[in-house]
């Protein structure tokens, strides 16, 4: 298999570790076919980020232990799927993104200059 890349063309970095995020829990925002919300922007989350998901239905907040899920909280960072950060870009609620950490294929629905206005500065 192929390393993934991020949307920079560079190897996928991990996003994070705690709390255990992305689509295979690996730390990193790997995909494949059947991840149908795209889990691909490594997202590094604000309350107000968090609020509008809630308003749009999709609470990350609530802990759902039974399916491996911490819920989220300012700061914290996760694997959130490529359409909703676009929406929440979209409203002006979107939250800060690492690029190195974010695969290749949320470009397919968020383009590069939009995450790049929001990017944070990774650690080493």
């Amino acid at each position: 298999m192929d390393a993934s890349l991020n949307v920079l063309g560079t190897p996928l970095q991990a996003c994070s570790h705690q709390p255990l995020t992305g689509w295979y829990r690996d730390g990193c925002c790997n995909t494949d076919p059947s991840d149908m919300g795209s889990h691909t922007v490594c997202a590094q989350v604000t309350t107000d980020f968090l609020e509008y998901l809630q308003l749009l239905g999709n609470d990350l907040v609530t802990p759902h232990p039974e399916a491996g899920f911490p819920g989220l909280k300012d700061g914290d960072c996760w694997c959130i799927c490529a359409q909703s950060w676009g929406q929440a870009f979209a409203a002006g609620r979107a939250c800060p993104v690492m690029l190195e950490s974010t695969h290749a294929k949320a470009l397919q629905s968020v383009p590069l200059e939009a995450l790049m206005t929001h990017m944070v500065a990774e650690e080493s």
